[in-house]
């Protein structure tokens, strides 16, 4: 246990990965992934979160169901609402048919045309919590500090309740009717086709999965995720949630068969919304793999660092307004600096405080130069990110001085206003030759 401890802490992270194969390397990239994911699970805020979410899906899930219900019965595809459900509940074995009966029932006793413009717009603001408690999950797992605007959220979120399931319900009932069809029946009677389609039917259940997750961690969280990422998260999360979901019908349920209904249920919510969480750490780590290290420290800037992420993040904001370029957003400036979200949002929140730029209305905002920048001192600059968070407590005035360091630390100020002397932004942006280009 030693030595694999060793490995897992030390030695994995200490191989070259630009030296191996493509299969060894991918071989350690992945491991690095895996134990980094675990690492994340076992600090304990994903466990917190996934809790969280369970309390909320309880008092969200027959209001989200019952508006999904009512918008699947105009377009004729309510009755898929049953078996989808119970697919999700079987791991629970013969007692997710009851509970799926149960939750049915309420569903089909709201009423929802006659709750009143209070009890429906009561509805709505539950099921929009639910979503709302998810993406702050999502946010939090990608270092994500600005959530969605009230307007895109409305529209965003009501877009996945009243489209998203109908979608969803309507390609299940076309597969349905294709497969019943007497030309399909036929087909499957020969083989090997019908033995291909009896393997595909075993497969699907993992491709559907894996592609719902995939489209969870694209569309939920607050920012920009790459595709081969979300993927490999969705990936990751569907085969442990089908393999989990395996394991907690074979095991689980035999153990605490008899325990009452609502704790198996409980469990297995607790269980789904903890992988999905998890995966979503896949994904993150997948998209910055240069921050894929064992100690979280990594993340965490210099203060070198600071003061030259300060210089690249208005050089980049003041080139593109001087060359009347598209304006930089969050997201291209994470893909140029090739940074993580929450150092380069921290340091937009900076300058936007100490008013060196401005967000535009967009959704989401691009940055702009507060003022011209010929205007704009590099010493300014530089004495904007080392002072930061001096003013909001004067604590200078009440810290213990000694002379000899005043007068050294007059001398660094002094040197460093020698050095940049007038400089303005704007000559450190004709210094540049050639253009920049937005990846």
């Amino acid at each position: 246990m030693k030595r694999l401890n060793d490995f897992f802490e030390k030695e994995l992270w200490e191989i070259d990965v630009k030296s191996l194969s493509r299969f060894r390397a991918f071989l350690v990239r992945t491991l690095r992934l895996l134990y980094v994911a675990v690492l994340e699970f076992s600090e304990g805020q994903l466990v917190l979160r996934a809790m969280s979410l369970v309390y909320t899906t309880l008092l969200a899930l027959v209001p989200l169901l019952a508006v999904s219900f009512s918008v699947l019965k105009a377009f004729g595809v309510h009755n898929q609402v049953e078996p989808f459900l119970y697919n999700f509940l079987a791991p629970l074995g013969p007692k997710g048919n009851e509970v799926t009966q149960k939750i049915i029932g309420f569903v089909e006793n709201m009423k929802v045309g006659v709750l009143g413009s209070i009890g429906l717009a009561m509805l709505v603001y539950t099921v929009i919590s639910l979503i709302q408690k998810i993406e702050d999950a999502f946010n939090y797992i990608w270092r994500i500090k600005r959530p969605r605007t009230f307007v895109r959220r409305f529209s965003d979120y009501m877009s996945v309740i009243l489209i998203g399931p109908v979608l969803i319900f309507s390609a299940i009932g076309i597969t349905a009717s294709i497969m019943s069809t007497t030309v399909m029946q036929k087909v499957l009677s020969v083989e090997p086709f019908g033995t291909a389609v009896y393997i595909a039917g075993k497969v699907v259940p993992y491709i559907f999965v894996c592609a719902a997750f995939t489209f969870v961690y694209i569309f939920v969280p607050n920012t920009k995720v790459r595709f081969k990422s979300a993927l490999v998260g969705g990936l990751f999360a569907g085969v442990l949630w089908e393999t989990t979901g395996w394991v907690f019908a074979s095991f689980v349920v035999s153990i605490y068969s008899g325990f009452a209904i609502l704790i198996m249920f409980m469990i297995w919510l607790y269980l789904s919304w903890l992988i999905l969480l998890v995966g979503a750490e896949v994904s993150f780590h997948h998209q910055y793999p240069q921050f894929l290290t064992v100690k979280n420290e990594a993340l965490i800037l210099s203060n070198r660092l600071k003061e030259k992420l300060t210089f690249m993040i208005m050089f980049l904001i003041g080139y593109n307004y001087y060359h009347n370029s598209s304006p930089w957003r969050l997201n291209s400036l994470i893909d140029c600096l090739r940074l993580p979200v929450e150092p380069v949002q921290d340091m937009l929140v900076l300058l936007g405080e100490q008013g060196f730029i401005l967000e535009t209305a967009d959704d989401p905002p691009a940055y702009l130069p507060a003022r011209d920048i010929e205007k704009i001192k590099l010493k300014d600059l530089l004495g904007s990110v080392r002072t930061a968070g001096e003013d909001s407590c004067s604590i200078e005035e009440r810290f213990h001085s000694v002379s000899e360091v005043d007068q050294v630390m007059k001398r660094v100020d002094k040197a460093i206003g020698a050095a940049l002397g007038e400089e303005t932004l704007k000559a450190l942006v004709l210094s540049r030759k050639e253009g920049i280009k937005e990846p």
